[in-house]
């Protein structure tokens, strides 16, 4: 009996070590080369982040402004709020909407890493509480350094939004076709319950979203849960592009809170929406 429990304890000890050791082999194996923990209060560092202005894309409602980004115990806060902006570039003849609307209805910001920081390839972190309101659509995401947009690539780390009214969690990728401003899109996509119902107060905690992309693949995950896995073989731009794979190459980071557009009508009763990032970590393979 006694050599029984002695080698069951040799055999739990063996697994203990070789647990140990998986983990640190994996820990070894990635090096963080920069990160933001976002602990200096006020403006983000401006070393590292650019801000979008004005009226951007999707004909959202909101004016992105610097304002609405701050630091603040240990957290970048991106705040959409209920205020009326003019728009200096109103013009009432104009066919594009980005000069065709007087003012602007909310604000909010959008932060960029674009000529400051870039990367190929790696492991990218974010920690961050969402606001689920209605009219809300934070994101995390990238672009590439080259070429407009899709054959520059975009990666969708996080989109928040509704379809057809129901809240989703999206992660997706898209890439040039044949046609200018027209993507090709690998989108994985799915419905806030597919989380809230595991956990009810999913909406009130923070959650890590995670890239790991690399010359095969970029996979995102939620929490540790693949959402989608995107193969690169087959992500190569048409004749606009080049015939280009804009996955190899360096992209940069976005963040972002939109209001309107995909994230449906505002809740006016849920300002101010504030979408909280505890950090943002890039690693590489030593």
């Amino acid at each position: 009996m006694q050599t029984i429990r002695f080698c069951e304890r040799l055999r739990f000890c063996a697994l203990c070590l070789l647990f140990s050791l998986a983990g640190t082999l994996q820990a070894q194996e990635w090096k963080l080369v920069w990160s933001d923990e976002f602990n200096t209060e006020g403006p983000p560092d401006s070393g590292s982040w650019n801000y979008e202005r004005g009226f951007v894309r999707n004909e959202e409602l909101q004016w992105y402004q610097p304002g609405n980004a701050y630091c603040r115990g240990g957290l970048l806060i991106i705040e959409g709020r209920k205020e009326k902006v003019p728009n200096p570039r109103y013009n009432p003849q104009a066919r594009d909407w980005r000069t065709s609307r007087q003012q602007a209805d909310y604000t909010s910001s959008s932060i960029t890493t674009r000529n400051k920081r870039s990367f190929l390839y790696g492991r990218f972190e974010v920690r961050a509480r969402i606001p689920l309101a209605g009219g809300s659509w934070p994101a995390i995401w990238t672009l590439g350094n080259t070429m407009e947009w899709p054959s520059c690539g975009e990666i969708d780390i996080m989109e928040y939004y509704r379809i057809e009214g129901e809240p989703h969690i999206l992660a997706n990728a898209a890439w040039g076709g044949e046609q200018r401003y027209k993507a090709i899109w690998d989108s994985s996509v799915y419905p806030l319950s597919h989380f809230t119902n595991a956990d009810p107060d999913w909406g009130s905690k923070f959650h890590i979203w995670r890239m790991d992309w690399d010359e095969q693949a970029i996979k995102l995950y939620l929490d540790d849960e693949l959402l989608n896995e995107i193969p690169l073989d087959r992500t190569s731009n048409g004749s606009i592009g080049n015939y280009s794979n804009p996955f190899r190459q360096e992209h940069y980071l976005l963040l972002n809170l939109a209001i309107g557009s995909n994230g449906g009508k505002p809740d006016e009763s849920a300002f101010p929406l504030l979408y909280e990032i505890d950090y943002v970590r890039v690693y590489q393979k030593q």
